[in-house]
């Protein structure tokens, strides 16, 4: 049997994270190979990506969810996975910053965008939070926690680092968009969205994988969309608080360190993180300590000694 999906730049640096541990030889052309229960999978630069073996379809539709075969031309276009209508349905989304941010915490919001509200969320000039600037979420966020119930699972970095000695990254975002969803849901009970879309941050049967175990799993009409945010404002909503929490939290972490933290995982977090060990201070109040930064800060901070 054989299945060809056509996907996105970003569902395809997802597959190849997804498939690392099963790789094998990479042919010419393509970006990876994997081998998997019996099926190869293939994926090409062009996009394209084959699976062959016995019962591919279960495998590849794994992917099909978020699997593109163009981009949307207009904002009345069928989202890829997604119902026609779906951008105009009532729904809770959700979506998470700080996970490639060496400092501050891991920050995870779900916010209900009942239909009759997306005007009024539209108004606001709601977009991805990685495309405005902090007095905009700020701002945009004050506006949408008065009248959109959500929920905002904020990780500290001295509780995240607890939680990542038992789970990895994945895992603990998984159980933070269910747990945030959760408490959604109860808030607005009895009325029940139209469908729940979460940003997607890996396969959904991994993402389900992560979660096995759970005492309540919320799988009842979710969907899982790669840059979620253009899907449906309740993704875009979630973004702004999430960012808006996580800028609260960085400025509490700041006046504890006596210096700004920067953002990201690059050389001047190393620095920084460095002189905070000079100074004497822990970098598991400030840090998640798993990063490649820690050891790079502890190297820098012996060099000055």
């Amino acid at each position: 049997m054989r299945e060809v999906l056509q996907c996105s730049k970003s569902q395809l640096n997802q597959m190849q994270k997804t498939y690392a541990p099963f790789t094998v030889t990479t042919p010419n052309g393509a970006i990876f190979r994997a081998k998997k229960n019996g099926i190869t999978i293939t994926a090409y630069r062009s996009g394209k990506v084959m699976f062959q073996g016995n019962n591919t379809t279960a495998e590849s539709k794994i992917w099909q969810p978020s699997a593109i075969s163009k981009e949307p031309t207009n904002k009345s276009t069928e989202s890829a996975g997604l119902p026609a209508d779906f951008a105009n349905w009532s729904v809770i989304g959700s979506d998470e910053v700080g996970t490639g941010s060496y400092f501050g915490p891991l920050t995870v919001a779900a916010v209900y965008v009942d239909n009759s509200h997306l005007e009024q969320v539209r108004q606001l000039g709601i977009q991805d939070s990685k495309k405005v600037t902090d007095p905009e979420i700020i701002r945009m966020a004050k506006q949408l926690i008065t009248f959109l119930p959500y929920h905002v699972v904020n990780l500290m970095p001295t509780k995240y680092n607890q939680l990542m000695q038992h789970y990895n990254q994945g895992q603990l975002k998984a159980l933070c968009h269910n747990l945030a969803l959760q408490t959604v849901l109860n808030k607005i009970s009895p009325t029940k969205p139209d469908g729940i879309l979460i940003d997607q941050f890996v396969a959904p049967a991994t993402y389900y994988r992560y979660l096995k175990g759970q005492p309540n799993i919320i799988s009842q009409n979710v969907y899982f969309k790669i840059k979620g945010e253009q899907a449906h404002l309740a993704v875009a909503a979630a973004s702004i608080i999430a960012r808006y929490v996580s800028l609260i939290a960085m400025d509490q972490l700041t006046e504890q360190a006596k210096i700004t933290l920067p953002i990201g995982a690059g050389n001047a977090v190393d620095q920084i993180a460095a002189k905070l060990l000079r100074e004497g201070h822990s970098l598991d109040q400030f840090a998640k300590l798993h990063f490649a930064n820690t050891a790079k800060a502890k190297k820098l901070a012996q060099r000055y000694h």
